[in-house]
């Protein structure tokens, strides 16, 4: 149908352009262009106009007509008639291009064609396409399809690989655990054995499997054969630990750690053989360790200095300790009983090497308790420690340590009970008492916990004697004789000097650790020293000897407390205070004793006012013969003053600062004497018999010149 109207519309536009271009006229189509006027027109309606006016108001062609007057019907005929005009014009455009029309006619004439052909064309390659698409997608199926096959076939491949290399038993192997020497080759081919022992035991498949019927009682056999072996190997190696003199470290470290899986072997596939070696490893180190440690005791023992003995206490007289038992060691060492001195030493060298017994023995050296009792805990930590943790890479299992050390504790503890209950030395017991709080915490650096409950159960058995200890020495202050304790000599008593040492010493170990308990002991200490001091210096018959025995034992405690460290706490500030009070007392009981009737006058009948109504008014006559007799025998009593104070008194320098304290005293005696005299009627003419203020500040500064 398309076809015969584009034949049509070619025909008509055929026979248009068979007209003559020359005398083309356009009446022929158009004819007389001419408007009739509508008879009705008359008979329009106007209804509605003014509103359509309205409208239309703002219209340019519209207000331009009616501005002009013009004629509607004739507006619209010339329209009519320029509209025609241009139809013409348009008309005569197109007959001018209609040579180009006929060619633009042809190509698309031509264009139909080709894109006919091509659409034919393009027919056949789609259906080419769509087989070639539909052969793609086979292929594509299929190449899944092979990928995975073989993508499972790897799979089974590589499982069956694992299988085969995990299941199969290479001649190299059975050669190499059947009667090769156990060395690092040796182990690696047990690691190997291992896995395939391991894989047939645990995978479910396997067992399932035809082969493993084949190949098991090889495995098995093999199994028993390295079993065998390597126990044999490892028993040997423990013997030698038996051997005398042999370093047990040097050996665990060097060799049995190199064959640490050859245990680990035997535990996972021949418990029963690792159950023996077990024990035999056990048995062998408990006796060893044993051994050396009941060695090293006795060797230690030889060593042993005993500083105290039941009747070395405080309290305790001089004379009534038997000349025997003292005669066993120097004077020298008596004196370490109380007095801590180099033995705190040994906790600033807390972490030296243990002591070797046969060469301290040869240079024929004594040591306290304390220090014989770090080197065996010393010695001690450090086999703990090294066996502790070669049990823990060696076995895997840290209780095998505790096994092991049952006998070497056991030893150390029979050691241990049979001096504790001897040992009457508090000092050296609370130095041991420091020794493991150290010990304890070198321990805890090492992150080893093995000795913890070890050392807190010597801990514990330690404080109980030193309380049992330190109440003997208590005991022995509370219940002293005092009258054979006296002695007719002012100078320190040695009980006195016992105390001053041995408190010393106790707050000296006290210091870093701040033991409360042991405060509080020492407090009930120095109460009872004071009651015997008291009742000591009570002995004395005159009031100036006990006053200068107080002195001379309080002035010595501060010194020995000083001189053990600047830490005295409030026991030397207790000495200190009782020394200041009785240093005043000595000080009035010297001057009453040479300047008696100066002072009661001046305590009895000065006061603010001489003249005073209160009493009898002071005289010329009551005043002259104290100033003549100071003014003659002053320098003399001051001479006396300062040879009393030298004999009494055993340091020199508290002597010397009691003498100032005197003289000072004395001064002010005479400064207020003095003042007095001169608000006396007449006091005047005494003037030439006072002694002048200068003149015993200058004797006052002779005898305090230091030396």
């Amino acid at each position: 149908m398309d076809a015969s109207v584009k034949n049509k519309v070619s025909d008509s536009y055929n026979e248009t352009l068979d007209i003559p271009r020359a005398g083309f006229d356009l009446g022929v189509f158009v004819g007389d262009l001419a408007f009739e006027e509508d008879a009705s027109s008359d008979d329009l309606s106007l209804e509605g106009l003014q509103e359509e006016l309205e409208e239309c108001k703002n219209d340019d062609v519209v207000a331009n007509i009616l501005s002009k007057g013009t004629k509607l019907r004739e507006y619209a005929k010339g329209v009519e008639n320029n509209v025609r005009q241009v139809e013409l014009d348009s008309i005569q455009d197109y007959i001018k291009e209609s040579d180009n029309l006929v060619s633009l006619r042809d190509q698309i004439h031509d264009c139909d064609s080709i894109l006919s052909q091509m659409e034919t064309l393009l027919g056949g390659f789609q259906a080419e396409i769509g087989s070639i698409s539909s052969e793609i997608k086979s292929l594509q199926e299929k190449s899944m399809d092979m990928g995975l096959k073989l993508k499972n076939r790897k799979v089974a491949e590589l499982k069956l690989a694992r299988f085969v290399e995990d299941i199969i038993v290479p001649p190299r192997m059975v050669d190499i655990i059947v009667d090769g020497e156990v060395n690092d080759d040796y182990m690696r081919t047990l690691e190997i054995l291992s896995k395939k022992l391991k894989f047939v035991e645990v995978d479910p498949m396997v067992k399932s499997s035809k082969a493993l019927k084949d190949v098991q009682p090889e495995l098995e056999r093999l199994r028993q054969k390295a079993v065998s072996k390597v126990f044999e190997f490892i028993v040997q190696k423990l013997y030698a630990l038996r051997k005398p003199k042999t370093n047990i470290q040097i050996l665990q470290q060097s060799v049995l750690l190199k064959y640490k899986y050859v245990v680990l072997f035997l535990k996972e596939h021949g418990k029963e053989v690792y159950m023996e070696v077990r024990g035999a490893y056990i048995d062998t180190m408990n006796k060893v360790l044993s051994a050396h440690f009941h060695a090293y005791i006795q060797a230690l023992e030889k060593l042993q200095l005993d500083i105290a003995t039941a009747n070395d206490l405080i309290g305790v007289e001089t004379r009534a300790t038997s000349l025997f038992s003292r005669g066993r060691e120097p004077l020298k060492n008596r004196s370490a009983v109380f007095a801590l001195g180099e033995r705190i030493n040994i906790l600033k060298e807390i972490d030296q090497p243990a002591l070797i017994p046969h060469i301290a023995e040869a240079s024929s050296l004594k040591y306290p308790y304390e220090v014989l009792f770090r080197s065996l805990h010393k010695l001690l930590m450090d086999t703990a420690t090294s066996e502790y943790l070669f049990c823990d890479d060696f076995f895997g299992e840290e209780s095998i340590y505790y096994e092991i050390f049952a006998g070497p504790f056991s030893v150390i503890d029979e050691h241990f009970n049979s001096v504790l209950p001897n040992c009457f030395d508090a000092i050296g017991l609370m130095i041991m008492i420091r020794i493991i709080h150290q010990h304890q915490l070198i321990m805890s650096r090492r992150r080893i916990p093995c000795l913890d409950s070890y050392l807190d159960k010597v801990n514990i058995a330690l404080w109980p004697r030193f309380k049992m200890v330190f109440d003997l020495h208590l005991n022995s202050l509370r219940n002293a004789n005092v009258k054979t304790l006296w002695e007719d000599d002012v100078h320190p008593h040695y009980v006195m000097r016992r105390y001053a040492e041995f408190s010393a010493s106790l707050v000296h170990l006290n210091v870093e650790y701040g033991d409360g308990q042991l405060d509080l002991n020492l407090d009930r200490l120095r109460m009872a020293v004071d009651d015997l001091l008291i009742k000591l210096a009570q002995l004395f018959p005159k009031p100036k000897l006990q006053t200068v025995f107080l002195i001379n034992n309080y002035d010595m405690t501060i010194a020995v407390s000083k001189e053990a460290g600047p830490e005295g706490g409030k026991t030397q500030l207790h000495f200190e205070e009782l020394l200041k009070s009785n240093t005043v007392i000595f000080v009035e009981e010297l001057l009453m004793e040479h300047f008696s009737d100066l002072i009661k006058f001046l305590k009895t009948r000065v006061s603010e006012d001489p003249s005073s109504s209160s009493e009898r008014p002071i005289t010329v006559a009551d005043v002259e013969p104290l100033v003549k007799d100071f003014a003659s025998r002053w320098k003399a009593a001051i001479e006396l003053m300062h040879k009393d104070v030298i004999t009494s008194f055993s340091n020199f320098l508290c002597g010397m600062e009691i003498l100032k304290a005197a003289l000072t005293q004395l001064l002010l005696y005479y400064t207020r004497f003095t003042d007095c005299i001169r608000r006396i009627v007449g006091g005047s003419a005494l003037n030439k018999d006072l002694v002048s203020i200068s003149s015993i500040m200058y004797e006052i500064k002779k005898y305090s010149r230091p030396f």
